[in-house]
């Protein structure tokens, strides 16, 4: 009785693991997925060391996800028609937690924050989506393309305001959109 239970165990556990056949095919998935967390490691370090709430973790998890979302179907064969709704289950997917990080504080439409962080996020999903689909090279250029905009642009901005002085103020102020209820009384 004893073999019997041990006999089915092993081939029930044989069988929940068969989805990889092969030894070159568990070193793909770990590449790719190991690729997306490396990159969204170095663009979450680059938004944690700027001090922004989405840091390492946040951007690794996205990574990682994007590109499991997109590595698990191909494994099951899916057609590209259908990897294409996939695809965009994911963006809309990720773009619902992008737009949780921006916030807008009061009326003034130039008080807003954390765009940049849901505009990060967003491309760190892209990149891990690039990583799962086994486009590597794609990946790293898009990340390390991320990092310079992260990192060097706003210096570049400095740069040339310190030249061409600061962005002139707005010649009318932003119009506010309210509601009926909101309207100032006669």
């Amino acid at each position: 009785m004893a073999a019997s239970v041990w006999a089915a165990t092993t081939e029930v556990l044989a069988a929940e693991f068969s989805d990889v056949p092969d030894l070159p095919q568990v070193l793909r998935i770990l590449v790719r997925l190991l690729l997306a967390a490396i990159l969204g490691f170095m663009l979450g370090f680059e938004r944690e060391h700027q001090g922004k709430a989405a840091g390492v973790r946040t951007h690794m998890l996205v990574a990682i996800g994007s590109a499991l979302f997109v590595l698990v179907p191909q494994q099951a064969g899916i057609q590209a028609a259908d990897m294409s709704r996939v695809i965009q289950g994911l963006v809309a997917g990720v773009g619902f937690l992008c737009a949780g990080t921006i916030l807008k504080q009061g009326r003034d439409e130039q008080n807003v924050q954390g765009l940049t962080t849901a505009a990060g996020l967003w491309m760190t999903a892209a990149i891990g989506m690039a990583c799962g689909l086994g486009r590597e090279v794609t990946a790293v250029l898009s990340a390390l393309l991320a990092l310079v905009v992260l990192a060097l642009v706003p210096r570049l901005v400095t740069l040339i305001e310190r030249l061409v002085g600061p962005p002139a103020p707005e010649a009318t102020p932003p119009r506010v959109i309210t509601k009926p209820d909101d309207a100032p009384p006669r």
